[in-house]
């Protein structure tokens, strides 16, 4: 069992209905095309560097992941964390996700955290 979040990369007016819409094309296959969003490039990055989704240490003990590599799309990150994994990523996540200026998506209670930016546009 693995607890799920989803960063999104949407425009500064979206709406949680807008979060999730965009969560249904995926799950449904449908991606946007184009090129991948600087945020979350970014977003991937940093994080991944303190918490690899390849290699050894992707799924050696203390690996927050449940399935390694991450989904990475143009507009999105999922990733699907051990049940167990430490309040500190869960934190990191977090303040990543307002540090870029994405969206968090919950998938499990449907909760959708502005991040900072977002939140002081509207």
């Amino acid at each position: 069992m693995t607890f799920d979040l989803v960063v999104w990369a949407l425009d500064d007016q979206s709406t949680p209905a807008d979060v999730h819409a965009a969560h249904e094309l995926c799950r449904q296959g449908q991606h946007v095309d184009g090129d991948t969003d600087r945020r979350i490039t970014s977003f991937y990055a940093t994080l991944t560097a303190d918490y690899p989704d390849q290699g050894p240490a992707a799924t050696g003990a203390g690996s927050p992941w449940a399935k390694v590599p991450l989904h990475v799309a143009i507009d999105h990150v999922e990733m699907n964390l051990q049940l167990t994994c430490a309040d500190e990523v869960l934190l990191t996540i977090e303040g990543l996700a307002q540090e870029h200026g994405l969206l968090l998506l919950d998938p499990q209670d449907g909760s959708v955290y502005p991040s900072s930016a977002s939140a002081t546009a509207r």
